[in-house]
């Protein structure tokens, strides 16, 4: 798989990444260990080398499951991780930074960002140019290689900017969500900050396995998301069959279809999620897909059969 470089720094990251939410297992249901260490190293075998993850995904479970996965190959690996909205003054942002890497048994990361803007989820509200102090030491240090930050709107990635170099946004971004091609991919590219996107498969909408008849367990995060629900699902319904020819075309699934739209995209890289070894091997294959100019137009098109009808909220959950 072909590298690319992140932002202006010296790390390349593979146009797919694999996204670790789910082995954190908290908001997840059934879950196991062993199938999460399997999935990532079958993920980095299959040409996947840089893995995202988080501090909150299961309070460090998730960056343990992903040292015990690839801690013998971790000089061909990179390491994506993640500092919560409640740590960012500057001793905290250090602290979650040594705890992060004593998780993920390694003294370097090579991708630190800040997970949510300050003030997210009842945060105290801390400057940024605070956050990014800290960052900045912890990079002169060489405990980090490159800052980067999530969920962040153009504004607040404008700020950010101003205090350091930010090379990369982690926003949700999909066929099916596409709220910041409006203002902030224009800022991306004017600036060279790479976007590593979020649920690319709408968390799992895109893969069509979820019929119209669906239902989810209470406990699912899914059953929160704006995009399983009402008119919304409706649309996507009607957009996954018209999909479902191109994809047929390529010989491919309607995952890899859309992953392979989605990283087409100026500077996008798309972070996969996965359970089982098979699905992180399948995610892979969708970065040797082509897809032709008139194909990317036509997909982006049916993508705005659901699109279209969403409001302007950057938020894909509806949480309480």
């Amino acid at each position: 798989m072909q590298k690319r470089q992140l932002g202006t720094s010296e790390v390349t990251i593979t146009p797919i990444l694999m996204g670790t939410w789910q082995a954190g297992k908290k908001v997840w249901v059934g879950i196991e260990d062993a199938d999460s260490i399997k999935t990532i190293r079958a993920a980095f075998e299959a040409g996947i080398t840089t893995i995202d993850t988080a501090e909150v995904y299961g309070d460090g479970h998730s960056e343990r499951i992903v040292a015990e996965a690839l801690s013998d190959v971790r000089d061909r690996a990179e390491y994506a991780t993640k500092v919560f909205a409640n740590h960012l003054k500057y001793d905290q942002v250090i602290e979650a930074c040594d705890r992060s890497l004593k998780n993920l048994k390694t003294d370097y990361i090579d991708l630190y960002q800040i997970h949510w803007p300050s003030g997210a989820f009842n945060s105290e509200i801390v400057p940024i140019e605070e956050t990014m102090n800290a960052l900045n030491y912890l990079k002169e240090q060489g405990k980090i290689r490159a800052i980067g930050v999530s969920n962040f709107s153009r504004s607040q990635l404008a700020e950010a900017s101003q205090y350091g170099r930010i090379d990369s946004l982690q926003p949700p971004y999909s066929l099916f969500w596409r709220q910041i091609e409006k203002d902030t991919i224009p800022y991306c590219i004017e600036n060279n900050i790479s976007i590593l996107a979020y649920s690319p498969l709408a968390q799992g909408l895109l893969t069509g396995k979820f019929g119209p008849d669906h239902k989810f367990d209470p406990k699912d995060n899914r059953t929160s998301n704006k995009l399983f629900q009402g008119e919304n699902f409706v649309h996507a319904q009607q957009a996954l069959e018209k999909l479902r020819p191109i994809a047929q075309q390529h010989q491919c699934s309607l995952a890899q279809l859309a992953l392979a739209w989605l990283i087409a995209q100026p500077q996008t890289q798309a972070i996969a999620g996965a359970r089982y070894p098979e699905q992180a091997k399948d995610n892979a294959k969708a970065a040797s897909i082509q897809l032709s100019e008139a194909e990317l137009q036509k997909i982006d098109a049916i993508g705005r059969i659901v699109t279209d009808h969403l409001d302007d909220s950057p938020i894909m959950w509806s949480w309480e």
